[in-house]
């Protein structure tokens, strides 16, 4: 016979508080230090071999590592590991960079300096990981992707990666060889961690069990790192990762008079992020629900504006679509500070589609000449247009995000009404696969969408691969005028990307931006999201990055408004 216990009112209390406050799926468990809610927990520490979901690893990698270039506030390129170096064309075609490494950088030992040879090795290990693909700009790539398609013997792969175009000259000089220019390249070594260095003295020889291990289980100081903090523990089940400062990292916080550096931070994924922000649990929560955004703005919100751009799709395979001045017309019938209005505290209507931060984008003069509102030119355009007589079907993402998806697609309806046009709307949890879907008659089955495009690095290159021939841009314009625009099209993204002169490269992308909305009309720009977030007013330089990333790397705590945290 079990025995019934009775618990005291207060021992009672502390259960209550436990169960409500505690563990489980909200994420908030008893820790020092900082806590921040991230939307996401990383799926590997490996930076090397990554994985398609990448995004949810940089909070993480960015904060522990560096590259060999960094990111200025104007978005333009400044040195990073590389104190310096030289770019030339050799006869071949090939475009050589020789980077100078700082000397004074040790991972987070102490000891272990940073080589040229941390960068042969994370690289090589990159051309085998799971995003391998995004190496391909290195000369010998190709081959070492082949191989592996093809499954070829070890000993042919590594002879391979010995031929590619990353070798260390010595223990600071390296040199890296692209198969052709491309001028994205210093851009993308900033913040795609595929290119970050690995701590070769410590993973040189190690089986890939081993390897894997090392990452995997973080432990003993492991793995080590570049940037101000390290990874110290890595909970997958309470979904947290606690990082600790790194008192040996060459890029610390800029400490100004009361700062001092947060000695610990855990980031956490929580089902109720900013309910735990309310109640003062954690210090940091983004505000990923544009409902409440549309609510009286606490004094703590703050925005930070994306390198990003939302805009309007068109099947340009199904009639009416299929005609270039028929999608012109829908994009001058839309009147983007009126479909923003009131959505945001704050919005960046836009009918471009490259952001005016993203170094090289259009001139206020090139910018006029692209569609934009002008209501009576595409009433009478649409006037006698056959066909747009049956409703047309709007697919957007279903559930609620920092972009107001079902409200903006409500006023798309009721722009488009006045113009004649009439539209049902399809909010889809499946969104991918229901813009991916065919007829059976061939074309896609839907008539526009809604999405939005991020970048991946600060250049006009990120914003235009969606829309080339292997993009997933879902327009079927690669069949548009017998293929000829697209062709183009990819012309002019292949001389702008080899092209030296700046300014030379900046009038063929905005040529390429040219094309694909005005010409061709394949998208209809709406406007530039910005990402919000609430952060304790004692929290110093926590932010969010052009890229919709956390960025830690200078956190820093006001020590006269902190508490002992």
């Amino acid at each position: 016979m079990s025995a019934r216990v009775r618990l005291s009112p207060s021992v009672l209390l502390v259960l209550l508080v436990l169960v409500a406050t505690g563990c489980g799926r909200c994420g908030f468990q008893a820790d020092p230090g900082l806590k921040i809610v991230v939307p996401a927990m990383p799926s590997t520490l490996d930076w090397s071999h990554s994985d398609p979901t990448s995004w949810a690893n940089y909070p993480v990698m960015l904060v522990t590592q560096r590259g060999l270039t960094t990111l200025a506030p104007d978005n333009s390129v400044r040195p990073g590991l590389a104190r310096a170096w030289e770019r030339e064309r050799t006869p071949e075609g090939h475009e050589v960079y020789t980077f100078h490494l700082r000397e004074d950088v040790r991972w987070s030992d102490g000891v272990t300096p940073l080589t040229a040879q941390d960068f042969v090795l994370g690289w090589h290990r990159a051309l085998q990981g799971r995003e391998r693909g995004e190496m391909s700009d290195l000369r010998g790539a190709e081959e070492v992707l082949a191989l592996q398609e093809r499954g070829a013997p070890a000993e042919a792969l590594q002879a391979a990666l010995a031929r590619t175009g990353v070798e260390a000259l010595d223990a600071h000089t390296l040199r890296v060889t692209l198969s052709q220019p491309r001028g994205y390249f210093l851009a993308r070594l900033a913040n795609v961690y595929l290119f970050f260095p690995t701590p070769s003295a410590v993973l040189a020889g190690r089986s890939e069990e081993a390897v894997r291990d090392y990452f995997d289980r973080p432990r003993d100081g492991h793995p080590l790192a570049l940037g101000p903090y390290r990874v110290e523990a890595w909970d997958r089940a309470g979904e947290r990762v606690r990082l600790v400062y790194n008192p040996h990292s060459a890029f610390p916080p800029p400490l100004g008079p009361g700062e001092r550096v947060a000695p610990v931070l855990t980031l956490l994924k929580s089902e109720v992020g900013p309910a735990l922000y309310e109640r003062g649990r954690v210090a940091f929560v983004f505000v990923d629900s544009a409902v409440a955004l549309r609510g009286p703005a606490p004094g703590d919100l703050e925005r930070e504006p994306l390198l990003s751009t939302y805009f309007l799709v068109f099947n340009t395979e199904k009639p009416p679509l299929d005609r270039p001045e028929v999608r012109r017309a829908f994009s001058r019938a839309l009147d983007r500070e009126a479909l923003m209005a009131g959505l945001l505290p704050e919005a960046r209507p836009s009918h471009v589609l490259l952001p005016p931060e993203l170094p090289g984008a259009a001139t206020p003069e090139e910018a006029a000449r692209l569609p934009h509102y002008e209501p009576e030119r595409a009433r009478a355009a649409l006037a006698s247009v056959p066909g747009l007589d049956r409703p047309l079907r709007l697919v957007y993402r279903s559930g609620d995000s920092f972009v107001p998806e079902a409200a903006i697609a409500e006023r798309l309806a009721a722009q488009l009404a006045r113009v004649g046009v009439q539209v049902t709307l399809d909010a889809r949890s499946d969104f991918s696969a229901e813009v991916a879907r065919r007829t059976a008659a061939g074309p896609r089955a839907y008539d526009v969408y809604l999405r939005r495009l991020g970048a991946d690095y600060a250049h006009p290159n990120t914003f235009f691969t969606l829309f080339e021939k292997n993009g997933l841009h879902q327009t079927g314009w690669e069949t548009q005028g017998g293929g000829e625009p697209m062709a183009r099209f990819e012309a002019l993204l292949e001389r702008a990307d080899a092209e030296p002169d700046l300014a030379r490269a900046r009038a063929l992308y905005a040529q390429a931006q040219a094309l694909l909305l005005d010409e061709m009309a394949i998208i209809a720009p709406l406007y530039h999201p910005d990402r919000y977030f609430r952060a304790r007013a004692f929290l110093h330089g926590v932010d969010v990055d052009p890229f919709n990333f956390l960025s830690l790397r200078e956190l820093r705590v006001d020590a006269t408004l902190a508490e002992d945290r």
